[in-house]
């Protein structure tokens, strides 16, 4: 069990549906050392989320855990772990908000996207229970940056103004957004 390579955007996987999960695989030892393999790869890459298709597996799965407090993200509040599987996303507030993202499958770039503030997921968690969360603000954007994976969907898409994409470097030094308005997944 180790950190898997993250493939970048380009790569045909990142553009697919990605399967359902069957209930039979989540027990398996090949489905639980998937999960430790995500979870390694989150933590060596500096991530608050990955998803199964940015390591090259077409499933859908995904991790996400945010930190009290990070030196790429600032002060936030933090999570538990999230282990997402076969979710389906419902809006439970329309209006947006709006955060600087960026992703282990794109590197070196940022974009401002615009989400809907609060949503519901039913879905099924590592033990294979059926579970459902309400999330809302800043946590709420990352599970909808993550879901996409599962979706064949990247952050990019999402932008809808595209003077608001930017490389990093650029984005340090002239944007002046605070950390913590900055989702790099």
């Amino acid at each position: 069990m180790a950190a898997r390579k993250v493939i970048r955007m380009g790569h045909p996987t990142l553009r697919k549906v990605a399967a359902l999960v069957e209930i039979h695989e989540i027990g398996t030892p090949e489905f639980q050392e998937l999960l430790v393999d995500l979870y390694d790869t989150m933590k060596v890459e500096g991530g608050i989320g990955i998803a199964a298709p940015q390591i090259n597996i077409s499933k859908q799965v995904t991790l996400i855990e945010l930190p009290a407090n990070s030196e790429r993200y600032g002060t936030l509040e933090s999570s538990p772990l999230f282990t997402i599987i076969n979710p389906v996303l419902s809006v439970k507030d329309s209006s947006l908000q709006g955060f600087w993202e960026g992703c282990l499958s794109v590197p070196g770039l940022r974009g401002f996207v615009e989400r809907p503030r609060m949503i519901h997921i039913d879905y099924i968690n590592e033990l294979g229970e059926k579970k459902e969360i309400v999330v809302d603000d800043f946590l709420a954007t990352v599970f909808q940056h993550e879901l996409d994976h599962l979706f064949g969907k990247l952050y990019i898409d999402r932008i809808t103004d595209i003077s608001k994409l930017s490389y990093l470097e650029e984005f340090a030094e002239f944007n002046g957004a605070k950390k913590e308005d900055s989702l790099d997944e």
